[in-house]
């Protein structure tokens, strides 16, 4: 038997088609079936039964699948502990973190670390979705709440501070007339959303949107009022921050990491690295 064979298998066991677990191996559709098939050669049995738009696991696929998969735990884990072993200063470290913030905040700061650390190769993923930190899909991941996986390490590295942003010309209006660019989730649990919705009361919200730099054009064209992270609406020309009368929310800005792999050292450097650019940013 081919361990690569069975892991290509527990990849199509997890997510049931072809496409999407070539999608998820990058590979095409057939080296899966390939993989699989030679995996049933090798064992002497039928594991999936294959559908117009899905497959099907046998019973003895998931019985195979339930056996198979703490085995690809523990080789994850393995892969974790290697890299946290590995006492080089060199290679690459791999963060997922919100798109907006990646690319205002993270992105225009990689300079200074190319010149600390030459020796790093950074590869900075802007993802909405929490990175499987278990699956080594990123080595750090940064959030904008507090990260809930267990066993993971979670450290606070700042606040991000938010205000309201209009053109100036919006902002001579009266208060009583402005309408709003909101997030698009009704009713939203974010804690700016909330604070947004209570600042409001009856007046309008004129266009939503589930991204911040998209709020922030809208604003910028006329379309309203938005409350905006500040390193989003510094980034943006013509939007003036306008009064609030009230405390302004913030959100915290969280780091999640296996304390298997934050040893090495140049996941420490990214880490210490992270920290500075999210105080600046504060």
């Amino acid at each position: 038997m081919n361990w690569e064979d069975l892991r290509v298998f527990l990849v199509l066991a997890e997510l049931g088609s072809l496409s999407a677990a070539a999608r998820r191996l990058d590979v095409d559709h057939t080296t899966v079936a390939r993989r699989v098939g030679a995996l049933e050669a090798a064992l002497g049995v039928r594991l999936i039964d294959r559908l117009p738009r899905a497959v099907v696991l046998t019973e003895a696929g998931r019985r195979l699948a339930g056996r198979a998969a703490p085995m690809r735990e523990a080789a994850f884990a393995l892969q974790r502990a290697a890299r946290g072993l590995d006492d080089g200063a060199g290679g690459s470290v791999r963060v997922s973190a919100p798109p907006v913030l990646a690319r205002v905040v993270l992105a225009p700061r990689i300079a200074r670390l190319r010149q600390s650390r030459p020796e790093i190769v950074l590869d900075l993923i802007g993802d909405q979705a929490f990175a499987d930190l278990d699956r080594s899909e990123a080595d750090l991941a940064v959030r904008l709440s507090r990260p809930e996986p267990k066993g993971l390490i979670a450290r606070k590295l700042g606040e991000v501070g938010f205000g309201l942003y209009a053109t100036a010309a919006y902002a001579a209006r009266d208060p009583s007339q402005w309408t709003f660019a909101a997030h698009d989730r009704v009713p939203s649990e974010l804690p700016q959303e909330v604070w947004l919705d209570a600042f409001r009361g009856e007046r309008v919200v004129s266009f939503r949107s589930n991204d911040n730099g998209i709020l922030a054009a809208a604003a910028q064209a006329g379309a309203g009022v938005a409350l905006l992270p500040r390193y989003v609406a510094a980034g943006v020309p013509g939007l003036v921050e306008l009064p609030a009368g009230r405390p302004l929310p913030a959100r915290e800005v969280w780091l999640a990491v296996h304390d298997d792999v934050r040893r090495a050292p140049r996941v420490r450097a990214v880490i210490d690295w992270l920290a500075e650019a999210v105080a600046e940013a504060d």
